[in-house]
């Protein structure tokens, strides 16, 4: 390790930075971002910087000449874009102690500049020994996808309280684990979801802070995760994290093997879904494993396809856990309808012919007897019907009585977002042999004149690729 990473403080004293261009303005924007104040020598003259109103204030242009200037109180020098004047300018600041940067020169550098991951109080450096940036960048990316959005917010809302639990717990290794407790536990999921307010009341209201710390029984959790569609790909990185995060994952039948490999590996995984015709545990039976463990201390994932408030009894487990005093979490996830909309170029909405758009779920025919198709028949409204595929007959049915027209457009989407997804596209006549051509579930159906502007359905396996150049070249 040729560089120490090391944290500047930018409040000490100006930072004079010298160069031209553009590679000057990216470096200022970089050190305004820090709250730095900059002395500035534009080398080739052109002070026009783009300064908005709150840079301008701590900002100042200098007129004089870099190697000449009074460099009394300053705490750095980086120069970007400065050509030779960089190079004797490192000279001089090497000569006075001051740390310098020239851009892309290690051999004229004290310090460099680091690819940074900025979430408030907490500031993550990625460094390469200043030999690959773009691969400090890379990593720098993976971090910003690993790290909550909140932990800055977590990272000021323990140091609000820090010097008052600090003066409650006098043994150091005792005083941190109650930290440890706070974090990994429900205040700070709380912080981490948005709710301060509701972190700051819990922690006020333990009584013994070092009782908190001891405690054997570790608090646990719920995290309610959509799993979107099927594509792993589209999870999104708060379910991922909560992933790495369970001690225990109850998920639901049709999870795909490829989600369920995001999972940590030591984490237990219970299958607690059903599929049509087979029997399940059942929701109360889900409710009850879910509650009993979290109350046993451990981090509960419920893992659920598409998004758990849409046909996902997300609800009715939120209300259960409520009731058993359980904290939890909800994580969004793309449902299938938005997902088989993407994957098949169906938009729901557009200007002028679709305005409105409505969910429903048709699992059984008697679920489709139960609708009421009279208020779905506006052909500016989408229709989206989850589970439909079994009940196909009866949705046409009632949408022929409630008097929707023969020759509505309608879509089946198979498997969407998944490698072998599959779609059919027709009328609403057509409805039963369009669920036929897609061969299996689960499925969605779109109907509404927005299927007209569906793209291509068309998916080609690399076998089927080859295939076809084969032919092409015969």
């Amino acid at each position: 390790m040729r560089f120490l990473p090391v944290f500047l403080d930018l409040k000490a004293g100006p930072v004079v930075l010298i160069g031209a261009g553009e590679l000057l303005r990216a470096k200022m924007r970089v050190l305004a971002a820090a709250g730095a104040r900059i002395r500035v020598h534009a080398t080739d003259g052109n002070q026009d910087l783009g300064l908005n109103a709150g840079d301008a204030a701590r900002i100042e242009i200098a007129n004089d000449d870099p190697l000449t200037a009074d460099l009394a109180g300053v705490i750095a020098v980086v120069c970007a874009g400065a050509g030779d004047v960089g190079v004797a300018m490192s000279a001089r600041a090497k000569s006075l102690g001051l740390p310098v940067n020239v851009m892309d020169d290690l051999e004229h550098s004290s310090f460099i500049f680091p690819a940074i991951v900025d979430r408030g109080d907490v500031v993550v450096a990625v460094g390469t020994g200043g030999t690959s940036p773009v691969v400090a960048r890379r990593v720098r990316e993976k971090i910003e996808a690993l790290l909550p959005a909140r932990i800055g917010e977590l990272a000021e809302f323990i140091g609000g309280f820090r010097k008052s639990i600090n003066e409650r717990i006098a043994e150091f290794p005792l005083r941190r684990r109650f930290w440890e407790r706070v974090i990994d536990g429900p205040i700070g999921a709380s912080v981490l979801a948005g709710r301060g307010a509701e972190a700051a009341a819990a922690l006020k209201a333990i009584a013994d802070p070092s009782d908190f710390a001891r405690a054997d029984k570790p608090q646990g959790s719920v995290a309610l995760v959509g799993a979107g569609p099927g594509d792993p790909d589209l999870l999104t990185i708060k379910a991922l994290r909560a992933l790495q995060d369970a001690d225990i994952v109850f998920h639901d039948e049709l999870i795909s093997a490829e989600i369920l490999d995001r999972i940590r590996r030591d984490t237990t995984r219970v299958a607690v879904g059903r599929r049509v015709g087979k029997p399940g545990i059942g929701q109360d039976a889900i409710n009850k494993r879910m509650i009993e463990a979290a109350q046993a201390g451990q981090r509960v994932v419920r893992l659920k396809g598409g998004d758990p408030f849409v046909f996902g009894r997300g609800g009715e487990e939120v209300e259960a856990l409520r009731t058993a005093g359980v904290a939890y979490s909800i994580v969004p996830g793309i449902t299938a309808g938005l997902g088989g909309a993407a994957d098949f170029e169906v938009p729901l909405t557009y200007r002028h012919e679709a305005t409105r758009i409505t969910f429903l779920t048709a699992h059984k025919a008697r679920d489709a007897e139960a609708v009421d198709w009279s208020t779905l028949t506006d052909t500016k409204m989408t229709v989206v019907v989850y589970m439909g595929a079994t009940a196909a007959p009866a949705v046409r049915a009632g949408l022929f009585a409630a008097g929707r027209s023969p020759e509505t457009p309608v879509g089946v989407f198979a498997r969407v977002t998944r490698p072998d997804a599959q779609g059919a596209i027709g009328t609403l006549r057509d409805l039963p042999e369009l669920v036929r051509q897609a061969n299996g579930g689960p499925a969605i159906l779109i109907i509404g004149d927005v299927v007209r502007h569906a793209g291509s359905l068309c998916r080609q396996t690399p076998n089927q690729i080859i295939s076809d150049l084969l032919d092409a070249a015969e």
